[in-house]
């Protein structure tokens, strides 16, 4: 099979196309002629060099995908079985032309949906759920503040938060994406190179703060964060584009009674990903299967341009990046 490497830590030119064994599945395990893939932040930070694939996962990238069944190891869960369609979350391996996917992280494909569509769910999907509602349990009514909104995480947020009953802030690095976050239904978008979050969120809360902030840049986002808190508020840390270090004033967090918490999905067990998947068949899919929410997709390209994909992930983009197969 045809599959994209890295060939070395580096820009997205160490990205190359190559000849792979067609991987075969084990126990619980789906093989999937894969048809899109989804790029993504993880997949950056592995080609950097910065991201290294867990014990036992493919050195390919690639973290989520749409296709076919082709073949299935033994004791399969779900009731997946060969020539099902659906898309799925994998530890690696999506920038192929085959992938393996555990079945208990394998989901349908919503009604409606085209393969592209259906792989821009999996990554962000998953994140947002568990950091969103698991770790911040945010609660309807009560008001969410996602950095980066723009992007394929934030796009999800802004629309999984409002179709949930929370009110939503936004930051974006220019006025067209601030556009773009209103249009999908945030209370207040923010333009962070003009205006201060902080202050923002202050006036619009009536002084209050948020419940909840979700944020990808850390370090230097980690005292406004803090103060842009209310009492009992939520911080949840996904990334760390702005640094992973940073001085905190821990009076701030026990005065407010605040909650520090963070994730990363990519190291998590095959279980605990298959408890975040039941989630959302059950709260997210029928929204999706209703048209009520829909992923965001800014260009596709197909595999062999996969170093152009990255490029146009680390530039000016609203929403997903995908890449189409065969």
């Amino acid at each position: 099979m045809t599959a994209i490497e890295i060939s070395q830590p580096g820009g997205p030119e160490v990205l190359k196309p190559a000849k792979r064994p067609v991987p075969k599945p084990g126990a619980n395990e789906l093989l999937v002629k894969v048809a899109a893939a989804g790029v993504n932040r993880p997949d950056v930070a592995q080609r950097l060099g910065f991201y290294p694939p867990p014990p036992g996962a493919p050195d390919i990238p690639g973290l989520e995908i749409a296709g076919e069944v082709v073949a299935a190891g033994p004791g399969i869960e779900g009731g997946w079985k060969i020539g099902d369609k659906l898309c799925a979350l994998v530890i690696g391996g999506g920038y192929a032309e085959y992938c393996i996917a555990p079945a208990p992280q394998c989901l349908a494909i919503p009604k409606g949906y085209d393969m592209v569509k259906a792989a821009a769910l999996p990554e962000t999907f998953f994140t947002v759920w568990t950091n969103v509602f698991e770790r911040g349990a945010l609660k309807p009514d009560e008001t969410l503040l996602v950095h980066g909104g723009a992007s394929g995480i934030g796009t999800t947020t802004i629309q999984l938060a409002k179709a949930f009953g929370a009110k939503v802030l936004a930051t974006a690095g220019s006025d067209e994406r601030v556009k773009a976050c209103l249009k999908l239904g945030a209370d207040r978008a923010i333009n962070y190179k003009t205006e201060d979050f902080a202050a923002v969120v202050k006036d619009f809360t009536g002084g209050k703060g948020v419940d909840v902030v979700l944020d990808m840049v850390g370090g230097s986002y980690l005292a406004k964060n803090l103060d842009s808190l209310a009492v009992e508020g939520r911080l949840v840390l996904i990334a760390t584009l702005g640094g992973t270090k940073a001085e905190a004033n821990l009076n701030t967090i026990m005065v407010k009674r605040l909650t520090v918490t963070g994730s990363t999905l990519r190291p998590r067990t095959v279980a605990q990903k298959a408890t975040i998947a039941v989630a959302l068949r059950g709260r997210v899919w029928p929204l999706l299967d209703q048209g009520k929410l829909a992923p965001v997709i800014d260009r596709t390209f197909p595999l062999a341009q996969a170093a152009e994909a990255h490029r146009a992930l680390d530039g000016d983009h609203t929403g997903k990046i995908m890449l189409t197969v065969g």
